[in-house]
């Protein structure tokens, strides 16, 4: 009662906060997170160790063994799956519910590096990374052309594009997808290796011996302190025809002899289809904490100055953009929300019949959404296909709070009584229902605090927006009625239709709290052979019926 008596009393007030609350809610909007679903924290590490010439079988006797057996010292593990193929070895490791990532992904960092000293010479350092829902590509910068080779197009995304797309604002820079990698290519006539009497390793040993990565001395001459450039590495291609394999005796042997040397490309092993031709890619990967919209927007922006680091006839395109899923659920909440305000305005305005109180009813849904935005921002969330599906969920819900004070206004306002007056009865009235009303329907998503893991994560954010979108709309339908009654209400007749009313206590003779009288119902029972839409009329011919036999009975 105190927050009708509030709004009775200073109503200025409450127009200045309803005021704020929309402001607010823009620059919430504005400042809040877009992306496809909520921050799951899963409590997933993925190790992946590549080793290049080993089978399945010695990935896992000299690789894995030995990160599996380091692995289990990590605080918090549940388990360790893996999985050894050719050349690389893959390993997720999955924690309980509640573990401290950032120390669990430090801890595995050091054990790799453990289980290193126990691998084979030359293993590099493997990808350690943490997977969550929020860093799925939401898109594809995608590479084409008609007259280039993939491989040409991969080392230009690569060595152009890829360092000006690290720089934008959200994003990882993964490596370009599609093309085979650049390599020098030697070639090796069998025939002729044999007729030396040659074979592939003393090829092996002259490429290695003959172009060896070395750094460069210096010379002190006098008082200056020169820089000595080696000759170690050729500096074109088909300086490499002129390595000798074998000298001494007779005559010497190079690499011209045996066979040839090509700027070229690793052997294939994956490629990449875009609309059915082969192409280039770079993922389009935000970072965790990143807005898909945000992202999404930064690459559109800069296609051009990326078009413009490639020959012209490369083509620089954005494909299958996933902010589309954001955008269509922020769409259908603002439509559904538009759709519920507009349609239980008119349902006000037909059977109530007055202007100011279909008002009443669209003002009030939006309101409650805005102000659900609000407390989402203030509760740390983001704007997800979750949190817009429990504002959508929600507007149904809160079609009943606005209809119900208003109809149970209008009736003792029928009477004749004084504005101030019926206002705070027929709020009072109405109050405790709607606040037992809105519990009931808060109580039913607090299970969802208690879960674990994926589901905790998946549906908290739905019951925040359900939860503050239905305490939002209990707060401006107890108060915001006191602006519209002032000017329309003081001079209102009691419609004919309605009749003398009898009072018990402090409520109708009629359906309890909704105010209905059995004169109304009835009123409304003899409208219903008349209206076109059959469902709703015969819907409302059959409660309007049962009510008045029920208020009858009571009488």
């Amino acid at each position: 009662m105190w927050l009708i008596r509030a709004a009775l009393r200073r109503p200025i007030t409450i127009l200045v906060a309803v005021i704020a609350v929309a402001l607010t809610a823009v620059f919430a909007v504005s400042r809040m997170r877009a992306d496809i679903f909520p921050d799951l924290d899963l409590p997933v590490i993925y190790v992946a160790q590549p080793y290049g010439g080993m089978s399945p079988a010695q990935m896992e006797g000299y690789i894995t063994y030995y990160y599996e057996y380091h692995f289990l010292y990590v605080n918090g593990i549940e388990s360790v799956e893996s999985k050894s193929i050719q050349n690389t070895s893959l390993l997720k490791l999955t924690f309980h519910a509640g573990t401290d990532m950032a120390e669990a992904l430090a801890q595995t960092i050091g054990y790799v590096n453990r289980a290193r000293a126990f691998m084979p010479p030359g293993t590099v350092g493997p990808f350690i990374m943490r997977f969550d829902a929020g860093t799925v590509p939401v898109g594809y910068l995608v590479f084409s052309s008609d007259s280039r080779s993939l491989g040409e197009i991969q080392d230009l995304a690569l060595n152009r594009v890829r360092p000006q797309f690290a720089t934008l604002p959200g994003l990882t820079s993964p490596p370009p997808f599609g093309g085979s990698q650049r390599t020098i290519v030697i070639r090796v006539d069998p025939d002729r290796l044999r007729s030396y009497g040659m074979s592939p390793d003393e090829v092996i040993r002259a490429v290695t011996a003959g172009n060896v990565i070395m750094p460069s001395g210096s010379v002190n001459i006098g008082d200056e302190t020169r820089i000595s450039p080696m000759n170690s590495v050729v500096s074109n291609i088909n300086d490499l025809l002129e390595l000798p394999i074998r000298t001494g005796a007779g005559p010497p042997v190079s690499i011209r002899d045996i066979g040839s040397v090509s700027d070229s490309t690793d052997i294939p092993t994956a490629y990449a289809l875009v609309n059915g031709r082969r192409a280039v890619y770079i993922p389009v990967t935000k970072r965790p904490n990143a807005s898909t919209l945000d992202v999404v927007s930064e690459v559109r922006a800069n296609l051009g100055r990326f078009q413009a680091l490639v020959p012209d006839d490369i083509k620089v395109s954005y494909e299958l953009d996933q902010s589309r899923n954001v955008s269509a659920s922020l769409q259908a909440v603002l439509r559904e929300a538009a759709l519920g305000a507009l349609l239980t305005g008119l349902m006000v305005l037909v059977f109530l019949r007055d202007r100011r109180s279909a008002g009443i009813v669209v003002v009030t849904i939006p309101f409650a959404l805005l102000a659900a935005v609000i407390a989402l921002w203030g509760a740390g969330q983001t704007i997800n296909v979750m949190t817009l599906g429990g504002l959508a969920l929600a507007v149904g819900i809160l079609v009943d709070e606005a209809t119900v004070a208003i109809e149970n206004i209008h009736t003792h306002l029928a009477r004749g009584v004084p504005v101030a007056e019926g206002v705070l009865d027929a709020s009072g009235e109405v109050v405790v229902p709607r606040l037992l009303a809105m519990l009931s329907v808060v109580a039913v998503f607090v299970p969802s605090f208690f879960m674990m893991g994926v589901s905790r994560s998946l549906f908290v954010p739905l019951s925040l927006a359900v939860g503050f979108s239905m305490i939002a709309s209990f707060i401006p339908s107890s108060s915001s009625c006191r602006f519209f009654p002032s000017g329309s209400w003081d001079g209102v007749d009691r419609p004919r239709a309605l009749g003398p009313t009898r009072r018990t206590g402090s409520t109708d003779c009629g359906i309890g709290t909704y105010g209905f009288s059995s004169s109304w119902l009835r009123h409304v029972g003899s409208w219903s052979p008349r209206i076109r839409w059959s469902p709703l009329a015969s819907s409302w011919r059959s409660v309007s019926l049962s009510a008045v036999r029920s208020s009858r009975r009571a009488a």
